[in-house]
């Protein structure tokens, strides 16, 4: 099957617009062939650019499609084989653990050599090897209340049991940290759960049992999120994205919001406007709020805005990558040359003076990006709908429209180049997703967001999740 080479019909068309173009400034064209030819070459040059974007292929080098779904990424956009592990947790354990550790000395008392006994010589030094093994022990606490009677009036008397022991048997927190830990963390199906515990105490919990624990936990860090709410309300700049999940059959949407340690998500029936004023919190907000220029954060006029940087470099990656324009690669290595001189920058921002250079330099080529786009024809009195544009002049027309907002990154310190972070934030929720299919109920949903969130939070300070799940359940938060 014949294949068409975008490099070549682009060439094809500059060579024929050329060659029109010379005949009309040597006046070999009458005027009336002339203005049919311009409407035609406007037209054509129109549906050239939007068809050669529908031939290029997107990957996550270019768009927002993912890695997962695309071929291995290439570009420089990433670096492979990165370091990066997040912070590093401290070394607090939980409080369920212990270490026996045990030194056995082997004594040397013959000679290799000669067959000397060396039982009366002095060791000189030692040679260690150690072996590190884990052995499942389960601990099994009775608690036996006294019953007696009363001589005196004969009434029968019972001794309290711990707050913490409500029924004849009760599991310690140690195991409810593990058993949300493998729901929530590591993902794991209710079923494999089941079986995992039934290996290590013998013990089969019933699925009502270990959704339980989930919904206490989600019940007992309400005050938390409320306290995380108030604190991300204050932070200087934030970063906020969404996502959708599936739950029972149907799409509903996460949103995630984060600043500094703090991490927030929120479940919603809807994406937009109306999401985010039940949230609640974009519209409290007033610092800086960066994001992917969805039109539904650009809607709050209360807090100003940050666009997303990898995104552009994606779709500006894109645009010259399916047309070769010129201006769009040339925007893309000005961004990546203006976010390294703000990382190399004491002050993590530009001068004045090397701003203003930043902002001269892309309004112009703007300005030449202007030119080498094709003209977007008149809209007709009476016409409906909007008039086809390619995403070059989408982009191009965002590029323009939000210049600050594309630009505050170089001028605000706190504002970071990307919103990698929520971004970041929310890939764990794909894999959920991904592994179960869906959520069956909508309040185990809510309470995977508040808990996730939770535990990503003190993830970033470092905190085991075991060791941040038992503290949940006992009260005592960070």
């Amino acid at each position: 099957m014949a294949t068409i080479d975008k490099k070549s019909v682009r060439n094809e068309f500059d060579s024929i617009k050329n060659e029109f173009n010379n005949l009309s400034a040597d006046k070999k064209i009458p005027p009336e062939c002339k203005a049919l030819f311009k409407s035609l070459i406007l037209l054509f040059e129109l549906i050239l650019s939007i068809f050669l974007e529908k031939k290029t292929k997107k990957t996550s080098t270019n768009s927002g499609k993912p890695s997962s779904q695309t071929e291995e990424d290439k570009s420089s956009l990433g670096n492979k084989g990165s370091k990066g592990k997040g912070k590093k947790e401290n070394a607090g354990l939980a409080d369920n653990t212990r270490t026996v550790e045990t030194v056995e000395i082997i004594a040397a008392t013959t000679c290799n050599a000669c067959g000397e006994s060396l039982d009366d010589v002095e060791c000189k030094c030692y040679e260690r090897r150690t072996r590190i093994d884990i052995i499942f022990e389960k601990t099994v606490e009775h608690v036996d209340a006294e019953i007696k009677e009363c001589p005196n009036c004969d009434a029968t008397v019972k001794a309290q049991h711990p707050e913490d022991l409500h029924g004849p048997l009760q599991y310690g927190n140690g195991l409810k940290a593990y058993i949300i830990q493998l729901l929530i963390t590591q993902m794991i199906s209710l079923n494999r759960v089941q079986k995992l515990l039934k290996t290590i105490i013998g013990n089969l919990i019933s699925e009502a049992t270990l959704l339980g624990y989930v919904m206490r936990l989600h019940f007992a860090l309400e005050g938390w999120e409320q306290r995380a709410t108030a604190s991300i309300l204050m932070a200087p700049c934030i970063n906020a994205d969404e996502t959708s999940l599936r739950v029972d059959k149907k799409n509903q949407w996460i949103h995630v919001y984060s600043a500094g340690d703090i991490t927030l998500k929120y479940l919603h029936k809807r994406r937009g406007k109306e999401a985010m004023n039940d949230i609640g919190i974009i519209p409290r907000y007033g610092g800086t709020v960066i994001h992917d220029c969805w039109s539904s954060y650009l809607s709050y006029e209360n807090c100003s805005h940050g666009l997303c940087g990898s995104h552009l470099l994606r779709e500006l990656a894109f645009i010259h990558e399916s047309n070769a324009y010129v201006w769009a690669i040339n925007m893309k290595k000005l961004l990546q040359e203006a976010c390294k001189m703000v990382s190399r920058s004491k002050k993590k921002k530009l001068t004045k003076r090397q701003y203003a250079r930043l902002q001269r330099r892309y309004r112009n080529l703007l300005t030449r990006g202007e030119k080498e786009l094709p003209e977007i024809p008149a809209k007709k009195t009476g016409q409906r709908g909007k008039i086809a544009k390619s995403d070059a002049h989408n982009l191009w027309e965002r590029l323009r429209n939000h210049e600050p907002a594309v630009l505050l990154f170089a001028k605000d310190p706190h504002v970071s180049f990307t919103n990698n972070r929520a971004e970041r934030d929310l890939r764990m929720s794909k894999v959920k997703q991904k592994v179960s299919g869906c959520f069956r109920v909508e309040k185990y949903a809510h309470a995977y967001c508040r808990i996730s969130s939770y535990l990503q939070t003190m993830a970033n300070k470092g905190i085991n999740p075991l060791l941040a799940i038992q503290m949940a359940l006992a009260g005592k938060f960070e």
